[in-house]
Order: structure tokens, then sequence, then C-alpha cells
């Protein structure tokens, strides 16, 4: 497997006419949900959890593990799968393309080892006990699919 880098082109096109195929981390820690509040488009400025795309070659267990470490410093234990989700959002951060589609794959995970460290799409991670403003919607299906998050209003 290569490095996944996708040429802005191939990506723009991709974006255009697929959808992403995706996991989505749901971080339980400290009696809450860790979340960090995004960059950049799609839900920009919305508190959002932690994710990333599915590499050709890669497993999604592969990709959660990926994404913890390297785009977060952390080792991780996946405690639940929540399922796919249909995300499709009305912005894109790819000049020209309107809408972004992923099927995103949820896990409800721990942390096991490591300081989570704000990436190139976060401004920062905090954690809540109960949905902030502005919470983007996907989060509250993640948490309300979940079988193993307690307390989350």
């Amino acid at each position: 497997m290569d490095d996944g880098w996708i040429p802005a082109d191939d990506w723009r096109t991709i974006v255009a006419n697929v959808p992403i195929v995706s996991v989505d981390l749901v971080i339980r820690r400290d009696g809450g949900v860790l979340l960090g509040r995004r960059t950049n488009e799609p839900a920009k400025g919305y508190w959002f959890v932690p994710g990333g795309r599915v590499l050709k070659g890669e497993t999604r267990r592969e990709a959660i593990h990926r994404v913890a470490e390297a785009e977060l410093g952390i080792d991780i234990e996946i405690v639940e799968s929540l399922g796919a989700f249909e995300h499709v959002y009305d912005t894109s951060e790819v000049d020209g393309v309107d809408t972004k589609h992923y099927l995103a794959n949820g896990y409800v995970v721990d942390v096991v080892g490591g300081d989570v460290d704000p990436d190139a799409q976060h401004d920062g991670f905090r954690v809540f006990r109960s949905a902030p403003e502005p919470c983007h919607e996907y989060v509250a299906a993640y948490v309300d699919a979940s079988t193993a998050i307690d307390g989350w209003t």
C-alpha cells in the first residue's frame, strides 16, 4: 500500500463523483466523548469526531488504528462498531465541488496510550459530556447508536 496520496485533479474527480469510504472515531475519555473543532470543510467550525478515509488495500480496522496513530498520536482499542452512516455535506474542501458524500463507518474507541495532539484538521480537542455548540448532527447520530457511551445528553 502506498502513502494514500491522490493527485489534486484525481481527488476532485473522486469527490465530485463517488462517496468516500471513511472511519470515524468516537473516542471515550474521562466520562465523555473527545471532539475536535474542524478547521476545514466539510463541517468547518463544528465540533466533530476525528476520522479519515480508508485507503485502498486497507481494512477498516487498519484504518482506525492508522488514523488514531498518524493523525492523533494515540493507540486505541476498539470498543464497539456502530455501523455505516451516510454523511452528505453541502460543502467540500475541493475547489469547484460543492458537495461531499461519505460512507462513514463509526467506531467507539478507548485510548490505551499516548496523548492526543491536534492535527491539521482541528484547532483543538476537548472532552464533552453533552453536545457542545456548534456540534455537528452526525456526532449525535453516533452517540445515539452506541450502547457503550453513557450520560451524553
